[in-house]
């Protein structure tokens, strides 16, 4: 058994990484295995403006939806923990944002080549709009590769992994309390 990365248990866990990396499916199987809350960025954009991401996007813009994302960032950080938040891509690009994270839990960077993302998002239902492009997620990729490097505290790559084992890994790696 791997030796837990600190010898206190963080009180949240903030899932970084880009559209398609599994941020919500690890984020919601996580808080199965552990008992702890997920706080979801994208339900949270709904729940503070009525609107999922896409439609945001599409109505009122990007920079409506990058400040309802982190409305929402902010919302779910400070909420009760213990938790598990799932956090949209662009908020890591502020440099508040990625303090506040430091400062309230440990990063878990879930990295995916850019062929998966792709693949993961599928027709790009009920993501913004430029989710199907080949070149907007691979430039995204790796322009915020070397900030999610700096922030995170365990990055997994996520490509070939199975759930189950990429969970499995955040919890050995923090020494998490495992309900089953």
């Amino acid at each position: 058994m791997t030796e837990p990365m600190t010898e206190r248990t963080p009180e949240r866990i903030f899932l970084v990484g880009l559209m398609g990396s599994g941020k919500t499916t690890i984020g919601r199987r996580l808080s199965r295995a552990t008992g702890w809350s997920y706080l979801d960025n994208d339900a949270f954009v709904v729940e503070t403006t009525g609107q999922d991401a896409r439609i945001l996007s599409t109505t009122a813009g990007e920079a409506d939806l990058h400040a309802a994302e982190m409305a929402a960032f902010e919302l779910a950080a400070w909420t009760e923990p213990p938790a598990i938040v799932g956090v949209a891509g662009f908020v890591v690009t502020d440099a508040g944002a990625r303090e506040r994270m430091r400062a309230a839990g440990k990063v878990v960077w879930l990295r995916a080549d850019p062929e998966t993302l792709l693949r993961r998002t599928g027709s790009g239902a009920g993501r913004r709009p430029d989710a199907t492009s080949r070149a907007w997620i691979a430039r995204t990729a790796a322009d915020r590769a070397p900030i999610l490097e700096e922030l995170a505290d365990l990055i997994l790559d996520v490509d070939l992994r199975r759930e189950r084992e990429i969970v499995d890994a955040i919890i050995d790696a923090f020494g998490l309390s495992r309900l089953r």
